[in-house]
């Protein structure tokens, strides 16, 4: 394929996504030239392999041995760090975050909540934590570093420090779903139960615009619903959820 079409990327998954059909989903993940290949026993890894190489040879695909790892535990893939227990943050990216200076200028807090953007995945009701360098960019302007600008930083600093690992579901078990609304955002965390004890899968939250923080309480939490439920679909459709609020969504269904 040519170098510099706009199209070349999205030709190129889609290109992908067709010859690895039967693995995508089972026993890998492609994104552009990134491939894992993933099992859940050592055994059953070898077949994997040979399965993804069949696949290679019959489209004559190469690979570069110098990029190429195998039977590794734990793995960086797309920015994140992929294990049997799940999904973690980067290090690299807390590690850069907890050497951030405090931000002084417009840019540099765009960087902040680019990188943060990046890591909503991990932090519970992260637009309400990031709410603070937002209204210190109000309309694309720069107002000034406060106090509660200030405090908010450190303690998403700490947070992540310690953020937590992504659980990996397992086919068919029943998941939970927890809403929470607040003045400037709708928020949610997945749950799954391990051993009685209850690990996150993915957290979600949106701010709410205008229009939306006039909504009633009821309405809110409905909105929360369905924003999670868009962000979650593919969990949606593969898992029975079971939906808590401590608002009687009955009112409004």
């Amino acid at each position: 394929m040519l170098f510099g079409l706009k199209n070349a990327g999205a030709t190129y998954q889609r290109l992908v996504n067709r010859i690895f059909a039967r693995q995508i989903g089972r026993n890998m993940k492609v994104y552009m030239d990134d491939m894992l290949t993933k099992s859940i026993t050592a055994e059953k890894h070898s077949e994997d392999l040979k399965e993804t190489f069949d696949v290679l040879r019959r489209y004559r695909m190469k690979l570069n041995p110098s990029k190429c790892v195998f039977g590794e535990p734990s793995r960086r893939f797309l920015g994140f760090q992929v294990h049997q227990r799940g999904i973690e943050v980067n290090p690299e990216k807390i590690k850069a975050l907890e050497e951030m200076a405090s931000p002084k200028t417009l840019k540099d807090v765009q960087r902040l909540t680019g990188c943060l953007a990046s890591l909503n995945r991990f932090i519970a009701k992260s637009t309400d934590k990031c709410a603070p360098f937002f209204r210190a960019i109000k309309k694309g302007k720069w107002l000034k570093w406060s106090e509660e600008c200030e405090t908010a930083f450190q303690k998403l600093k700490e947070y992540l420090g310690r953020a937590p690992i992504l659980s990996k579901p397992v086919v068919r078990e029943t998941l939970y779903l927890y809403l929470s609304v607040t003045e400037v955002a709708t928020s949610s965390v997945l749950i799954r139960l391990e051993e009685g004890v209850q690990r996150p899968v993915y957290y979600t939250s949106k701010a709410l615009l205008p229009a939306e923080t006039r909504y009633s309480p009821a309405a809110k939490v409905a909105l929360a619903l369905i924003t999670a439920a868009r962000k979650l679909r593919p969990y949606f459709q593969a898992h029975a959820i079971e939906v808590y609020t401590d608002c009687p969504l009955k009112l409004i269904l």
